[in-house]
Parts: structure tokens; sequence; C-alpha cells
């Protein structure tokens, strides 16, 4: 097979999985660009875990995983099948480092938010990454590096999160207010060095100081874009779209790495 892209998508709040907008209907047209991969490897801002795991089910359940939201996001399913090969191939590629293959998580809303928009039919394989939280940036890098080979292989490599989420700093009446300067500057550093494919400047990224501590107060919605960087090819071109942010403090930023 022709190797795939990787991608980053900057997912947002769980009630994107309900809407029809411009950031949806890019998502649609990644995937259209993507084409139909042999399985999905998602890497989720939700899913932290203590070492590194792997959902290795046949039928993974939908999570959902928030609180107070309409019923009829509770309503949704993702029903998407599990892929047990692809679970054991990613114990593979990443050993000697111990990969449980967990029987009990799911996909949760930072992987079927987006994916319902993605790729709707829910008829590709699905398998979730837990990102070990006793892991450094580097770290997670290079587990990203380990997966490369799965691009070869008929697998998307797919990372959700948001460059910037810094949720109490949300101005929620007016989503297309002007960003802060320091969430507007760490965002466009960060993708500058996509662009650039420097990846040691993301990987360092709390080096920008209030920048980052202010756009970064938690690692978790960050870290999956250093899986996805870590299974870049040198040289890949990056494409930024959609490329905003909202309410302020919230990146809706995605990226297009690879061949598509």
């Amino acid at each position: 097979m022709p190797r795939l892209p990787i991608v980053f998508f900057g997912h947002g709040s769980p009630m994107i999985a309900l809407e029809k907008n411009a950031v949806t209907r890019t998502w649609r047209e990644m995937a259209e660009r993507i084409g139909k991969p042999k399985a999905i490897l998602c890497i989720s801002a939700h899913w932290q875990t203590r070492g590194t795991a792997v959902t290795a089910m046949a039928q993974p359940r939908t999570i959902h995983d928030f609180g107070a939201f309409p019923q009829a996001l509770f309503d949704m399913q993702y029903p998407a099948p599990g892929d047990p090969e692809l679970a054991a191939r990613v114990q593979e590629l990443l050993a000697p480092m111990p990969v449980k293959l967990d029987a009990n998580w799911g996909l949760d809303h930072g992987t079927w938010s987006v994916l319902v928009h993605a790729y709707p039919e829910a008829d590709i394989p699905v398998v979730q990454l837990g990102m070990d939280i006793a892991k450094t940036p580097a770290e997670h890098w290079e587990v990203g590096r380990l997966l490369r080979p799965l691009r070869d292989e008929g697998v998307l490599i797919m990372g959700t999160g948001n460059i910037v989420h810094n949720l109490p700093a949300m101005d929620w009446g007016n989503p297309s207010a002007a960003p802060y300067p320091w969430a507007e500057q760490f965002n466009s550093v960060m993708c500058e060095a996509i662009a650039a494919d420097t990846p040691q400047t993301v990987i360092d990224y709390e080096a920008l100081g209030d920048a980052a501590r202010l756009s970064v107060p938690g690692a978790d919605h960050f870290l999956p874009l250093l899986y996805v960087l870590g299974a870049r090819h040198e040289g890949e071109t990056a494409r930024f779209d959609p490329h905003f942010i909202q309410h302020k403090s919230l990146s809706m930023t995605s990226a297009l790495i690879g061949p598509a």
C-alpha cells in the first residue's frame, strides 16, 4: 500500500460531534483526501494511562466521558470495530517497552467526535493508544517514531487534542473574539515549527515560558501532537486547516502531514 499521511485534529468541545460547520466539513474533506485506511490508530487527549496501553477488544464501546451536555450527545454511538491484530502489532513495534492490551476502555469522545464526521460510516477498525503519564515529551515523541512502520501497513495514525487548550480562560460567549496574545504566540510558534519540520521546538514547548504555561496548563491535549510528529518522515509537508483559535484560548488548528 502507498504510505498514509498522519493527522492531528484540533477537536474542541464534545458538541462538535453534533454540529455541521466549516470545521466538520474540513475534517470530512481531509478524510476524503486521505482515503479509506485499513485501520486507524488514535492517540486521544482523553486517555492518559499508567504505563502504555492499547485497546485490544473486538468491539470497543463508545465512551461518553463528559458532563453537562445535551442528551443527544449521550445518545450518539460510533460502532466501529476494534482490531486486536493491530493492538498486537503496536505491542510488537514498541517492544521491549511494556504495552498493556486493554479490554476496558473503548473509544472516548476525543476519538469519536472527530470520526463521526471524518469517517461517518464507522466501518474502519479503530484502536486507541493510551499516553503514559510518566513519560517526558521527548519520550512521547519517541513512541510516535517507533510507530512509523504502521503508515506503510495501511494504518492511519491520528492524534486529537488542541495546541492551545485553556478552558478557564475561554470567552464562552464570544467564539470569534480575538485570541489572547499568548495563545496567538504559542499557536504560531508551534505551527511554524511543524511547518519547518523542527520537532525539537515542539518537544521543548515549555521553553516558551508564560505563553506555554497559559496555553498548555495541562499537557493532556498537547501530547497527542508529539505522537503524530514522531511518526513523521523527514521532509514531509504539513498543511493546516482548520487553522484558528476560538473563544480566545482554544486552538482548532488541525495538521495533515505527508502524502494526501
